[in-house]
């Protein structure tokens, strides 16, 4: 049985998500999102990486189907009946497809109107033609369960606060580690060692971490350098706890801070708290990028940001710890209360090759924005 919830939590989220299913007419859905099978039932695998299934039909019957290799990961992690675990046939010329249609034809779905996630790294384009070829009468549904998780429940929400203290604690170890001379690849195991020791997990993606002209960069790239003695650097990390998340981001300056660092990181800082004064409940997702958008305008650097703030946060799988959707100009997404998002202020001039970046996540209240990290905004000078 899983351990990260009480099975009275699962079972309210089925009793959820087979509400959603009776709206949209729809007599089960097939699940590729590892968030979703993971939310439902705490089945925890990377193995979405290769086919697999779930189904979820109206009257809250679950079944999976998946290779050998995830039968004992299915029974060990999830709520899932041992008898409604199946396995497909590997070998030259399997069709896992084809075992999926055995599946529902035995469930008594083969006439049944059926939706499906296609949104999702655990559905890859190849099999997502021959599912459909299969099975034409598919409708996309890819919203349905992430739409439900959204809405986070006191337990959920606790975990996301474990999540952004381990957060801290990463940032605690990074500036620690951070001086003239330190090899960047030190710097990451210190970081990614107090997530480990604090009882985390792996984040959705790789921590991002970047000197010199790379601080400039929103992702990570191969190859490591030591720090000079005047340098910035770039990181964004998350702490994971039970697959939650609570990012944050932060560029330090080793030495002095430049005069544009410093008006950089006013315009970041401003905008920052512009942005979590604009989360509140009913509001639209969009009023949020424009609070970013004006601040940063306003201070001369409409030129060094980007078309995105921020994006919410969640249980998420690799490849990437984003579960969106994001703050974009114009997004009509309403947030709610008991929402969890990332907010980064990014702010890379390539004409003066400076960057400055601050961000932090977020609990949407019905009093306001509570900031979930324990860490002041600040200018660092290590």
């Amino acid at each position: 049985m899983p351990h990260h919830f009480s099975f009275e939590e699962y079972q309210d989220r089925v009793s959820r998500a087979q509400s959603a299913l009776s709206k949209q007419g729809l007599d089960a859905i097939l699940l590729f999102a590892p968030e979703s099978q993971f939310w439902l039932t705490g089945y925890d695998t990377f193995g979405f990486a290769l086919f697999q299934c779930m189904v979820l039909s109206r009257s809250g019957d679950i079944h999976l189907l998946t290779r050998r290799p995830d039968r004992l990961q299915a029974q060990l992690t999830s709520t899932l009946q041992i008898d409604h675990i199946h396995i497909w046939s590997e070998a030259q010329g399997a069709d896992p497809i084809a075992d999926l249609s055995r599946l529902l034809a035995e469930l008594g779905m083969s006439d049944a109107k059926l939706g499906y996630e296609s949104k999702t790294a655990g559905l890859t384009d190849y099999w997502g033609q021959q599912l459909r070829n299969t099975l034409p009468n598919l409708v996309d549904y890819s919203d349905l369960i992430s739409d439900l998780r959204r809405d986070k429940s006191d337990a959920e929400i606790a975990m996301h606060r474990t999540a952004a203290a381990l957060s801290d604690d990463a940032l605690d170890a990074a500036l620690r580690a951070t001086k003239a001379g330190a090899f960047e690849g030190d710097i990451l195991a210190e970081m990614q060692g107090a997530v480990f020791r604090g009882g985390g997990d792996y984040a959705g993606n790789e921590f991002i971490l970047g000197s010199g002209e790379r601080a400039l960069l929103c992702r990570s790239a191969s190859g490591r350098r030591h720090l000079s003695a005047q340098d910035q650097l770039t990181i964004e990390w998350s702490g994971a706890y039970a697959r939650y998340h609570a990012a944050m981001m932060q560029t330090l300056i080793v030495g002095q801070a430049s005069n544009q660092h410093r008006k950089m990181f006013a315009a970041a800082n401003e905008a920052l708290t512009a942005c979590e004064a604009a989360i509140c409940p009913g509001a639209p997702m969009g009023d949020v990028f424009h609070a970013h958008a004006d601040t940063f305008d306003a201070h001369g650097f409409q030129h060094a940001r980007l078309q995105a703030c921020g994006y919410g946060m969640g249980a998420v799988f690799a490849p990437i710890w984003v579960d969106f959707p994001m703050f974009y100009e114009g997004n009509p997404q309403i947030m709610r209360e008991n929402q969890v998002f990332f907010l980064h202020m990014i702010l890379m001039d390539d004409a003066t090759g400076e960057a400055m970046c601050l961000g932090h996540s977020v609990l949407c209240s019905h009093s306001g924005t509570e900031r979930l990290s324990r860490h002041t905004p600040q200018l660092f000078e290590l």
